[in-house]
């Protein structure tokens, strides 16, 4: 399983046009996935204090575009990247993702 941040707009639209494919897809070539131990971490760096968030659940088996584990920002941690549109029925499950009153994800 591996996960995406997105907004509950982005998903709506997607579930209307039948895929998902996020802004980094055009810009860079992929979509932007964490692991389980990685979303809290990327949603506090990238997303703090946003309430129209939702966590897609990702059944990585059933993509239909190519997964690439990589670090393209340095370190030692790498991230799940899908290189092409997101497939619905991939998507396993989708979470209301707030955060917390001070702003922070747990």
């Amino acid at each position: 399983m591996i996960f995406h941040i997105t907004t509950a707009q982005a998903w709506e639209g997607a579930r209307a046009s039948g895929a998902y494919t996020a802004d980094s897809l055009a810009t860079e070539g992929f979509i932007h996935c964490s692991e389980a131990d990685q979303y809290v971490w990327v949603a506090n760096q990238r997303f703090m204090g946003r309430q129209d968030l939702v966590l897609l659940h990702i059944e990585e088996s059933r993509l239909l575009a190519p997964v690439r584990r990589e670090n393209l920002e340095g370190g030692d941690r790498l991230f799940p990247h899908i290189y092409g549109a997101l497939n619905l029925d991939a998507v396993v499950h989708v979470a209301p993702f707030r955060p917390s009153a001070d702003g922070t994800f747990a």
